[in-house]
């Protein structure tokens, strides 16, 4: 691996994400123009639209830097007939319901100057109904110049009538999702240039709705060519939720959205269904799974747009979310919070996933809130915590306890997990830390200390769904 290829963006492991689902974050009322919304706070369905929009996230990026917050990730924001916007009418233009562009360079440029990257949605898989070449073949049939953009299999189109065979390919058979033909030279030039526009833009990169799903991988080389030369701090996260080495060789993306770890996390701190075992040897084979420079660069969540919420999944256990919170801080690559979860926000499966954002603070959980804040704190307060290399310690199914150490250079910070009910004690070898004995570790999280015996350390406290942050005191 050489030049642009091989880089990965040193900023991402640095990063502290924020996911926004544009809709439902505020509403500015700026770009209402006689506009009928759903009242804020209505249960979300799948077609209500709140009224939420850029100008509204313009306005909230203090509340997001006093959070720690240094990277947004907005789903898609262009045009389009549906309210998340995966359905894509036109790749140039932003959604008028969130302000158009004006309001997106408003964002970027008010987002960097307070040091904050964004990073939007590509939806290149698919498009929506309303993208105009699409309906020139719907208008014109064999005779549209535009007939091989798509995988055309019978005319005339029925893109509305269920009653007929669609006569084009969809994304899961969808139809208001015709699925590009990306092996068309105009449509694959055409997708290139979005991809460089908005970077040139001035978005901070791209994260690819459904990649695998085109499968070409020489398109998404080409892409990365594309992004890198108008940008190489450019961030390229796919949205892969199995095995991804196909895409992660260092020619294509940067890193994809690390389902599997959320798999792992959601399974430990809120079902309670994965062992501590399990649990350090599913962490154990994700670090092994790709490249370092991949490795530290992932994108980190416990929650989504396309997952039930995490303190749903917990059963309200707001101990819970806190305990996998803090796991998602001391870890390899970079954490993403989804809107609202450091406030308590709960929700079931998509739609009830995508509430709206309550600027209530009576409805917030301040401690919750408090809680996220230090955590990202603690992450930005040490080097170790955000690219230092990661040493398992210690596995006990019984007690439920974890442990691992993040070590960069001559700073080893100990991260010890408790996801039980019950307060624990426990033992752990430090060996494979090349630490000396009478060495002494602070806990960060209490006032407790503890010295290094015969390459050990024993009686850790760590109380019930709680952690403990031990720094080793170096002579």
């Amino acid at each position: 691996m050489s030049g642009t290829h091989a880089h990965v963006p040193q900023w991402v492991q640095d990063a502290i994400f924020y996911q926004i689902f544009p809709d439902r974050f505020q509403s500015s009322g700026q770009n209402a123009h006689g506009m009928v919304f759903s009242r804020w706070g209505t249960t979300p369905t799948g077609s209500n639209y709140m009224g939420g929009d850029l100008n509204g996230i313009t306005a909230h990026l203090p509340y997001l830097s006093e959070l720690g917050i240094t990277a947004i990730y907005l789903t898609p924001i262009f045009s389009s007939a549906s309210n998340h916007r995966y359905h894509t009418d036109d790749y140039y233009n932003v959604d008028p319901l969130l302000g158009g562009n004006a309001a997106l360079r408003e964002l970027l440029d008010t987002a960097h100057a307070a040091g904050i990257k964004v990073i939007l949605d590509g939806v290149f898989n698919h498009c929506g109904r309303g993208f105009y070449p699409f309906h020139h073949v719907v208008e014109n049939g064999a005779d549209s110049p535009y007939r091989h953009w798509f995988y055309i299999e019978s005319l005339p189109l029925a893109p509305y009538d269920e009653s007929k065979p669609a006569g084009y390919a969809a994304w899961w058979n969808i139809r208001a999702l015709p699925k590009l033909n990306v092996s068309h030279a105009p449509v694959r030039q055409f997708l290139l240039d979005v991809a460089r526009y908005w970077i040139e833009f001035g978005i901070d990169g791209w994260r690819l709705d459904v990649p695998n799903e085109i499968q070409d991988h020489d398109f998404w080389r080409e892409f990365r060519h594309v992004v890198k030369q108008a940008n190489p701090d450019a961030y390229i996260v796919g949205e892969i939720w199995e095995d991804a080495t196909p895409w992660l060789d260092g020619t294509q993306f940067d890193a994809v959205m690390n389902y599997p770890v959320r798999t792992l996390a959601t399974g430990f701190f809120a079902l309670r269904t994965t062992s501590a075992m399990e649990f350090l040897a599913g962490l154990e084979a994700e670090l092994a799974r790709y490249l370092p420079a991949h490795t530290g660069a992932q994108y980190n969540v416990i929650s989504s747009h396309d997952t039930e919420r995490f303190l749903t999944l917990a059963e309200g256990r707001v101990e819970r979310l806190k305990l996998a919170m803090f796991f998602l801080m001391m870890y390899v690559g970079a954490p993403s919070i989804y809107y609202g979860d450091e406030i308590g926000l709960a929700g079931g499966k998509d739609p009830l996933n995508r509430a709206c954002f309550p600027w209530n603070r009576d409805a917030w959980d301040e401690g919750l809130r408090e809680w996220v804040r230090n955590c990202i704190s603690l992450r930005q307060s040490f080097t170790s915590l955000r690219r230092g290399s990661l040493v398992m310690l210690h596995a006990r199914d019984s007690s439920r306890t974890v442990a691992f150490a993040r070590v960069h250079g001559r700073e080893t910070m100990v991260v010890a997990l408790n996801a039980s009910d019950s307060d624990a004690s426990i033992d752990m070898r430090l060996s494979p830390l090349n630490i000396e004995d009478e060495m002494l570790l602070h806990d960060q999280l209490s006032t407790r200390s503890y010295t290094v015996h015969h390459q050990s350390v024993r009686a850790v406290k760590i109380p019930a769904n709680g952690a403990a942050l031990l720094m080793v005191s170096r002579r």
